[in-house]
């Protein structure tokens, strides 16, 4: 019997399973790079957007004071009513600059709602001018409409007076507030005695505008009043401002030379 056909080679290839293309590797041990029709499908970009970012609590992180506020711009955008009423007071009479004042509040509330800013200040804002609008219309005067600020200012001077003898002093406390820190400066006497010092620039700031514009209120000025509020407005800000920031670095540097 011829077994010659047991001896001639087969023409079946031996079926080799196939191997996850992460499992093999090349020459050097590099991984071989999976073809692209093993990858997995293409992630979705048409989807919507990413969620905001987190937290390692996994909650969204709580916006600042001053983002709250509406940043620099919502500070500026809240004072325009005022400046309004000084302006338009000067050039006219009392009931066109309460209804100038007024209209620029609404101005500033609808700006802010199409831009869809925060709305806090211009809402804050505009309940400060009809809380002077109201005054002055009741008084029948235009110097009841700088009454409420100078009350205000008057408070803050006070206020921060007593923050600077209980040791927790307003410039410190605002100023970690508005960059979202917490209260561990109180742990160093050098920025607590620092924030104390800002803070007490701060309250001769809003001291000197009560000293001011109440002898203007009482003398019955207010073409002066109006022009001292502007006047003692940004200006001394920006100086109180500068102040808080020149004290603060002086007195970090001074600490971390001693460190």
């Amino acid at each position: 019997m011829n077994d010659h056909h047991h001896d001639a080679p087969t023409t079946r290839i031996p079926r080799v399973p196939d191997v996850d293309p992460q499992d093999r590797t090349a020459p050097l041990g590099r991984p071989v790079t999976a073809p692209a029709h093993a990858a997995g499908p293409e992630p979705d970009r048409t989807g919507p957007a990413a969620p905001p970012a987190t937290d390692a609590g996994g909650e969204a992180p709580t916006p600042t004071l001053l983002e709250q506020m509406g940043g620099v711009t919502g500070i500026v955008a809240s004072t325009i009513p005022v400046v309004v009423f000084v302006v338009a007071n000067i050039l006219g009479d009392l009931r066109t600059a309460l209804y100038a004042a007024i209209g620029a509040g609404v101005l500033v509330l609808v700006w802010r709602l199409v831009r869809r800013d925060p709305m806090m200040p211009a809402i804050s804002g505009l309940l400060g001018v009809g809380v002077c609008a109201l005054v002055a219309s009741r008084t029948g005067e235009a110097r009841g409409f700088y009454l409420p600020g100078l009350l205000y200012s008057g408070a803050l001077g006070i206020v921060a007076l007593v923050s600077i003898i209980a040791r927790w002093p307003l410039a410190g406390v605002i100023w970690h507030g508005i960059n979202g820190h917490g209260t561990e400066w109180r742990r160093d006497p050098h920025l607590v005695r620092a924030y104390g010092w800002a803070t007490a620039v701060w309250a001769t700031t809003f001291l000197a505008k009560v000293l001011v514009q109440g002898g203007l209120y009482l003398a019955d000025s207010e073409t002066w009043l109006g022009v001292a509020r502007l006047a003692m407005g940004y200006p001394l800000t920006g100086v109180a401002i500068l102040a808080t920031i020149l004290i603060v670095r002086r007195a970090e540097r001074a600490r971390t030379a001693t460190a």
